[in-house]
């Protein structure tokens, strides 16, 4: 479970990057639900993800077929533990890499590849 803290300032800096787009791009990442997490907090037996990941979509992006079950619904998986000590530990940096990390997981939710995403200054 995230430090209560940290878990407010995520809230806070995904909250501003989704107040600043437009507004096509605010309704489509509504699609999309965000978690915020530890990095070990919820992985299975089976799932191996690296253990400085800072974001990871899971689920359909919106250029697939709609989702047909639970597992195919968007999500965006923010890792604050990962993302806090990636920050250094500094409430400012950690903010910024929220947005940053939010933003590029979105891209990848609109069907965005690496290199359109670096293309935007989010790679």
């Amino acid at each position: 479970m995230p430090h209560p803290k940290l878990l407010r300032l995520a809230q806070n800096a995904v909250q501003r990057a989704l107040d600043k787009l437009p507004p096509e791009i605010r309704a489509a990442a509504n699609e999309c639900m965000v978690s915020y997490e530890d990095s070990g907090d919820s992985m299975s037996d089976d799932e191996t993800l690296a253990e400085d990941l800072l974001g990871l979509l899971e689920g359909c992006n919106r250029l697939d077929p709609p989702p047909i079950s639970p597992d195919d619904m968007p999500r965006i998986r923010l890792f604050l533990d990962n993302l806090w000590d990636c920050s250094d530990h500094d409430e400012r940096t950690f903010r910024k890499e929220v947005r940053i990390t939010f933003l590029h997981e979105l891209g990848h939710y609109l069907g965005w590849d690496e290199e359109q995403i670096a293309a935007i200054g989010l790679g």
